[in-house]
Formats: C-alpha cells, structure tokens, sequence
C-alpha cells in the first residue's frame, strides 16, 4: 500500500491533516491509541476551565509540569518527512490537529494550527498574549517549591497528579488588566476560529490528494475535511496505525508507524516522480 502511496503523493499537490499519532514517537501520547489518555480521563473542557476555580487550578499545576516534555520534544521522522515533501514542492498545504509546534521544529513552513499552540497564552478579557515560556517564569515564581510525581503525560501538555498534589498551587493572572489566562489552544467543547476551518476548506478545495496523517478522526474537527475532500471526488489517503473514522472514504490506508512509513514513502515517492 505504501508503493500506491507514493504514486499519489508523487503528482503532488497534497494536503496533509495530522494528528496526535504523529508526534508519538516524540514522547508525546495520543487520544485513543494503547496509551492514550482518553483511556485514563476525559480532557479539560472550555466550559469546566472557565466556570470552575478548582478545576482551573488543577489544569495549571497539571499543565505546569506536563509543559516540560512538550518544550524538550524533538521532531521525529515524521516530522521530518513531511517538512521533505513540502521542500520538494509536493504539498499544497499542512494542517495539523496538535499543539505540539513539532511540525515547525521538523523544518514545515506555513503550518495551520487548527487547534492552537501551547507555547502561547492568552488573555480572555483582553486579549493580551504572551509566550509559555514567560508564564512558566511566574508559574514558578509564584510556586517555588511545587512539585510532584508525575504519572502519564497527555497530549494536551498536561500530566495525572493526585489532588493532594494540586492543594495550594497559586495560578496568575493577566498583569495588564487581571483577566484569566488559557493557552492558546482549542479546548474540548470549544469553537475552532471560523476563519481558520474556512482557510483549511479552501486548502482541501485546491488540494489533489488529501493525505491524513496519525490521526483517528474520531472527532468532527478533523474529520469534516475528509467530508469534503469526499464530496469533492478528491482522493484519500489514510497513514494511521489503527482503524479510523475515516477509512470507508479511502482510496489507501496504511496500518503503520508514522516514523517508519513517510521516510519509505518520501523514497518511494521520489523514484515515482523521477520515473514519471
């Protein structure tokens, strides 16, 4: 399946959608996979952050500590092969579910963040934005002696503590103005800007190939470009390891690890395109 892979990405003009299967093999987890945190808990909501104290207390110690293996996360080969397709001019476009920054580390340009990043954070009232790391520097001001034992990781930049464990931790506010503080992403329950699902429609509208990367689609975010690229006539290609939401609208799907397939497909694809 790989080998037919290659024949589509090879005529170029591929969109990529990925998800948090991609950045597994940086250390990061995903959703659903075998150590997935939906297995474990169930995300914060944008609903829960902003009308709950406590729970806003517990997702900032939480994401406090889960933000140091995000930031010391390297890009993987899949990273690294996808930013080797865009170089060889064969993507119209990266569209990423993650918040992870991976994508831009991996040498991509011009990737759209559907759901954010959490290397940003800003300010629900004023709209003020800072850097994660300039709000970690006052996180650990604020609580100089906070810290605790860390029992999974999730891919939303939080980690499993025990309440004891969050008893006392002092959140920040805005200094500008005193408003609560959210990073930069799109929590569960929350609306992706509408400018920014227009910009991946019209991605998917000039794409020929729309090629899913790490990602179940088990959510409507994501998968109501693979809705379109159906209703367009414009093929599908699925590299996941498991079964997705999307695989009935795919003309290939390959069942294996992201780091070991883009690099056989960036060969294949390259010996397609010069035997072309």
């Amino acid at each position: 399946m790989i080998e037919k892979l290659a024949e589509y990405v090879a005529r170029g003009g591929v969109m990529v959608l990925s998800g948090a299967g991609l950045s597994t093999e940086s250390g990061i987890p995903d959703y659903r996979g075998p150590s997935g945190s939906m297995r474990r808990n169930t995300p914060m909501t944008y609903q829960t952050f902003t009308g709950d104290a406590a729970a806003r207390q517990r997702y900032w110690a939480r994401s406090h500590l889960g933000w140091r293996t995000i930031a010391r996360a390297d890009p993987n080969a899949g990273h690294r092969a996808v930013a080797d397709m865009q170089r060889r001019g064969l993507l119209a476009g990266v569209v990423t579910q993650n918040v992870d920054g991976l994508h831009q580390a991996g040498g991509a340009r011009d990737v759209v963040e559907l759901h954010g990043n959490l290397a940003r954070v800003t300010c629900l009232i004023c709209g003020d934005r800072l850097s994660r790391e300039e709000l970690e520097r006052r996180l650990h001001e604020a609580n100089p002696e906070f810290d605790a034992r860390v029992t999974a990781v999730n891919p939303d930049g939080d980690v499993d503590l025990r309440d004891s464990d969050v008893e006392g931790f002092r959140t920040v506010d805005c200094e500008l103005c005193g408003g609560m503080l959210k990073p930069d992403v799109v929590f569960f329950g929350e609306t992706v800007p509408a400018d920014r699902v227009q910009t991946c429609f019209d991605l998917v509208q000039s794409a020929r190939v729309l090629l899913v990367l790490g990602s179940s689609l088990t959510v409507m975010s994501g998968h109501r470009f693979v809705l379109r690229a159906a209703k367009l006539g414009i093929p599908i290609a699925i590299v996941n390891q498991g079964p997705t939401r999307g695989d009935r609208y795919a003309a290939v799907t390959v069942d294996a690890p992201l780091g070991v397939a883009l690099p056989e497909l960036i060969r294949l694809s390259g010996a397609t395109s010069a035997t072309a």
